[in-house]
């Protein structure tokens, strides 16, 4: 099934995640080759500065591994995630997080309620990412913040080229080595190809609402930090 199939189906993509829930964290780490937790994820909880007092829904959460590093920091948050699957092997490795099945498109919290919103890799798998963008902005205070890590667009062509190349052939076969649904990650690393570059990513946020939008490129734009905030 391509990302086109897929992205009509968002049952689908929920099954999906489902799936390879188990063995998610473990083929990320692999397939980044460590980049993810030791470089990407450290530098999106720098832009998100989580601290006492401040209320953070982690939308996409998955399992719970970027929650736990924002709840050690003293923040009170919500780990919220379509994928009942994720969920749960979520809840069995810390049960000291708050977590809440809920559609980033149709989220299940009041007006105003987060200082922060964030989502890692996971706004490009969304069936309407200005629709989701708009909910974000709506539970979000005035004055709070946006933060998004997602696959980008390498600034240097030639990086750019091999770094398609990669994600095309080379996810899909580590995939099949270690976790236990390769397929679901031909459909990532398609879902990557297709997603729009920094700008053109910025332009959609800002359409949706949000003030003040940048973005900070990571590896040479393999990666981007986009931040916004909502107008007070």
């Amino acid at each position: 099934m391509t990302r086109a199939d897929l992205s009509k189906q968002p049952e689908a993509v929920a099954a999906m995640f489902d799936n390879v829930a188990e063995g998610y964290d473990r083929t990320n780490a692999v397939a980044t080759m460590g980049l993810e937790k030791l470089y990407w994820r450290p530098q999106a909880l720098a832009e998100i500065a989580p601290r006492r007092g401040l209320r953070i829904l982690d939308l996409a959460a998955g399992t719970g591994a970027s929650s736990v590093k924002l709840r050690e920091a003293g923040a009170e948050v919500v780990s919220c995630d379509f994928s009942v699957g994720m969920l749960r092997v979520g809840k069995r490795r810390n049960p000291q997080l708050d977590l809440v099945a809920g559609d980033a498109l149709r989220l299940p919290f009041a007006d105003d309620s987060f200082d922060v919103v964030t989502i890692s890799w996971a706004l490009r798998n969304v069936n309407d990412v200005t629709l989701a963008l708009r909910d974000m902005l709506r539970v979000t205070k005035p004055g709070g913040r946006l933060v998004i890590l997602e696959n980008s667009h390498p600034t240097w062509k030639p990086f750019r080229v091999g770094y398609l190349e990669y994600m095309m052939r080379a996810v899909p076969v580590v995939a099949k080595v270690v976790s236990t649904n390769p397929e679901a990650y031909e459909y990532l690393a398609e879902s990557v190809r297709a997603w729009p570059g920094q700008a053109p990513l910025a332009d959609t946020i800002a359409g949706a609402g949000w003030s003040r939008v940048q973005w900070k490129n990571l590896t040479g734009g393999l990666i981007a930090i986009h931040r916004a905030v909502k107008p007070g």
